[in-house]
């Protein structure tokens, strides 16, 4: 059976070890959680980013706290004593690593649409950036634990060298992510067509593909590589606004001057009053062709993205031929006449 100053043994650390973790959520609800309040008011949103990303590494502080006093309490031989220190060490760099890496992700994605020469906010740049964080955090616990860091060094490079010959094509692909990214001819939200078809909303750009929403809501997976060399438009450049013909056709006894101004007028109501139109914008029409059966034009309007262009013909083309019907102007059928007066003439 076990005696009092056995029990004691477990039951002190044991509480030591609550009492720890217990202080440790005690003062991240009280400090972080006014923290979190106050950088609310403030302009800057490091602050924020900060206060979100240390709640939860602060816990794993705390307990790392109260192992370093239960060795202390308990005083363990200096062998465990040591190597234990060394674990808690490698313990707290490695929270420090990951709490630099998430507040680095935060970080870039609340200033990189603030900033113009910043990279735009994607799973590659998010991962590199963590990437780069875990692999400083690697190389400080290697020199913490009397690592030498030149032979690791050393044996990655050659070990680099393998990798890099059996991932040629996934090197590539992660390269052509760098420089769309780089570039900023494709980015993140913007609509665009490839020449093979494809098209819709670019959602993300990761280490192989780029992730693109078509409007049915599908992904299309596009290897980086194979959209570098694509012929892409993008509709988003050099700006979102964009002009959308309308083709048309009206009667040859019409007259094409009211044409002009009946469609014009419809055209400017449609876009003053259609969500997506660009209101300032002064339709006009350009007469093109004669026809079998009608004199063919085409109306331009404006539309603040490439989507909106679906609305604003739909509602325009409903109101001009309302507005024909009411005018008098003739849409013709697809026939072919025969000009009696034109044959005897000849």
């Amino acid at each position: 059976m076990l005696n009092i100053n056995n029990l004691g043994v477990f039951v002190i650390p044991a509480g030591i070890l609550l009492l720890s973790l217990l202080c440790g959520l005690l003062i991240r609800k009280i400090i972080f959680a006014g923290a979190a309040r106050w950088s609310k008011n403030t302009k800057t949103h490091i602050d924020d980013v900060i206060a979100e990303s240390l709640g939860g590494p602060f816990i794993i502080w705390s307990l790392m706290l109260g192992i370093y006093l239960v060795l202390r309490y308990l005083r363990v031989p200096d062998d465990v004593s040591r190597i234990t220190g060394k674990l808690l060490l490698v313990l707290g760099i490695f929270s420090v690593t990951v709490a630099l890496a998430n507040i680095s992700v935060k970080l870039i994605k609340v200033y990189s649409s603030k900033v113009e020469t910043a990279l735009p906010v994607t799973s590659l740049t998010q991962n590199i950036s963590k990437i780069i964080i875990f692999t400083i955090g690697i190389l400080v616990i290697f020199n913490s634990l009397g690592i030498s860091i030149a032979p690791v060094m050393a044996t990655l490079g050659i070990g680099g060298i393998a990798v890099a010959l059996a991932l040629q094509d996934t090197l590539s692909n992660i390269f052509s992510g760098f420089y769309i990214i780089a570039t900023k001819q494709i980015k993140v939200g913007e609509y665009v067509r490839l020449d093979s078809g494809e098209e819709g909303y670019v959602r993300d750009i990761t280490w192989r593909t780029t992730k693109i929403r078509m409007l049915s809501n599908n992904i299309i997976l596009v290897p980086n590589e194979k959209l570098t060399k694509a012929i892409v438009t993008n509709y988003h450049l050099p700006e979102k606004e964009m002009s959308v013909l309308v083709d048309l056709g009206v009667h040859y006894g019409s007259d094409l001057e009211k044409v002009e101004k009946v469609t014009c007028e419809t055209a400017k109501e449609t876009l003053s009053q259609v969500p997506g139109g660009v209101a300032e914008f002064e339709p006009f029409i350009r007469y093109g062709s004669f026809s079998d059966s009608s004199i063919n034009f085409s109306v331009i309007l404006r539309v603040k993205e490439f989507v909106d262009q679906y609305l604003i013909k739909h509602e325009f083309i409903k109101r001009l031929h309302k507005r024909y019907a009411r005018e008098g102007i003739v849409i013709p059928y697809p026939i072919r006449a025969i000009n009696y007066e034109q044959e005897k003439q000849g």
